[in-house]
């Protein structure tokens, strides 16, 4: 069994893939405090809860956050007897082409993103990634890695607004009733639901007119599905696609192959 970790600014998603498909999946939010027997204790109970008695024999960590790393990779060793393949890594191969500029670091979800995106929807792919920021990736013809673009995350922004200005409250993210606001809250709210909803098409326009031709669009990240609503680009939403492009690196890297 595998156990695929995707690490995030904000929250962590851990899975279990039987090979076939995903059995079980939590998620706990981002502590580079948070020990590998803490992570132990936690996923047993919550595999228990679930009657889940898998036996993890490999694990595979995505993780934007460096420091959450090595406690991880006690988890595999210590718990699953395993070493770890972590995504970025120069002996982790992709089996795609990764075209930025030189000594360019690129984060390991976006990469995984494009493994996914291109195996589920083949090249000439715009990914949209609703997370901590709003991420733009262009998958080319060939399922290379070709840069995007990065933008504020909702969350972020809404967290921006009410910490700098001191008569804004804090809202939650959803659609309005209307577009003009006729109070604070519904103000804001419009803002952060149209103003991303146009910051999406506008940027996945000007991404398709300087590549000169048409792109497929997929959204991924917990709040896709709500901005698809009314969305005229956001037509394919796979909020699994993270943890699809971990289970095919790992199966790319397994040792017994």
């Amino acid at each position: 069994m595998l156990l695929a970790i995707d690490v995030g600014n904000t929250n962590a998603v851990f899975a279990i893939h039987d090979g076939e498909k995903t059995i079980g999946e939590w998620r706990c939010s981002t502590d580079y405090r948070r020990t590998a027997d803490e992570y132990f204790v936690w996923l047993k109970h919550l595999m228990a809860h679930q009657g889940i008695e898998a036996k993890i024999n490999s694990v595979i960590i995505s993780s934007t956050v460096p420091r959450v790393v090595f406690n991880l990779r006690v988890l595999a060793d210590r718990y699953f007897d395993c070493r770890p393949i972590v995504v970025g890594k120069p002996e982790v191969d992709l089996g795609i082409p990764v075209r930025v500029d030189p000594e360019t670091s690129v984060g390991p979800d976006r990469l995984v993103n494009t493994v996914a995106g291109y195996d589920l929807y083949g090249g000439n792919l715009i990914i949209v990634d609703f997370g901590t920021a709003t991420t733009f990736d262009v998958v080319g013809h060939d399922g290379a890695y070709e840069g995007g673009v990065i933008a504020p995350g909702i969350n972020l922004s809404l967290r921006a607004m009410h910490e700098v200005a001191a008569s804004l409250p804090h809202i939650d993210v959803s659609k309005p009733e209307k577009v003009i606001g006729t109070n604070t809250v519904a103000c804001m709210q419009s803002g952060i639901y149209w103003g991303y909803i146009g910051l999406i098409e506008g940027i996945c326009k000007r991404i398709a007119d300087e590549k000169g031709q048409d792109m497929k669009i997929v959204g991924t990240g917990g709040l896709s599905t709500l901005f698809a609503q009314d969305s005229d680009v956001l037509k394919n939403i796979n909020t699994e696609l993270t943890i699809h492009g971990l289970v095919l690196i790992a199966k790319r890297n397994r040792k017994d192959k």
